[in-house]
């Protein structure tokens, strides 16, 4: 590479960069605006809004709610998916092309018709679902599947579990230790990406969220949303938190990766 075209994709990374930043920023300065109006720069600074927000009781529920059903979707989904696909990959797997197909098919249809018929189904009869956390979960299970599948699946195909399943017999494991002892470890960057890409979807989630429980339940998303018509200055709060929340996640799970 060029020194001229060397510069030329630093100029377009840090363009992307700024354009990807300044609404952050602005967002964060209007937070922080105690008036803003008709200038260029607010009236004054302050945290009065931050404080508000961090002492509602209302929004830590809502946010312990969001966290308990990301994560609780999460660990239902790797409990159920990592087995059945190490018995594909080493028994079956031929069908793995027909899952590469099945997978797909919560995104082929729109959150806003399976919350209606998900609502004719549990909203009454002897199971009812609806305005509790296990019809997210279970809800949330059908959109991170995708997600945890090609990223295990991609991370499979790169260590080669069978050779490694075969080496572990070969010095007398069973396939059971192989698998739980030898290729799990070995999966470990595979899920950390499909753990990510996961929390960072289900966490901002608000069709299945808003229709299926509401307030009964009121997550994180649909707490914003009825907190629409209050405060410009706390609704950005509101959002630089958000915001926030997602990041130290995400630094605590890369930071565990690493390590």
């Amino acid at each position: 590479m060029s020194k001229s075209e060397y510069v030329y994709h630093r100029v377009v990374i840090s363009l992307l960069l700024l354009i990807l930043v300044v609404p952050l920023l602005a967002t964060l300065l209007y937070a922080l605006a105690t008036e803003w109006g008709a200038t260029i720069l607010p009236d004054g600074l302050t945290i009065e809004w931050f404080s508000h927000l961090w002492h509602d009781p209302r929004f830590l529920a809502a946010l312990g709610r969001s966290l308990i059903i990301c994560f609780g979707a999460l660990v239902f989904s790797f409990v159920l998916v990592l087995p059945v696909m190490f018995v594909i990959a080493w028994y079956f797997p031929f069908l793995g092309s027909i899952m590469n197909v099945l997978i797909l098919l919560p995104f082929a249809i729109p959150p806003v018709v399976s919350s209606v018929g998900l609502l004719q189904l549990y909203a009454s009869g002897p199971v009812v679902l609806t305005g509790t956390p296990w019809i997210l979960i279970a809800c949330y299970f059908t959109i991170t599947l995708p997600f945890i599948w090609r990223a295990i699946s991609n991370n499979m195909q790169a260590v080669n579990i069978k050779e490694l399943v075969s080496a572990a017999n070969l010095l007398g494991a069973s396939t059971f230790q192989a698998a739980f002892l030898v290729v799990l470890p070995n999966l470990r960057k595979g899920a950390m990406v499909a753990v990510l890409l996961s929390f960072s979807f289900l966490i901002g989630e608000f069709v299945f969220a808003n229709i299926l429980v509401g307030t009964r339940y009121e997550t994180l998303q649909v707490y914003l949303y009825n907190m629409r018509n209050g405060s410009g200055h706390f609704t950005s709060a509101l959002v630089i938190s958000y915001f926030c929340v997602v990041l130290l996640i995400t630094w605590l799970a890369s930071a565990l990766n690493r390590k």
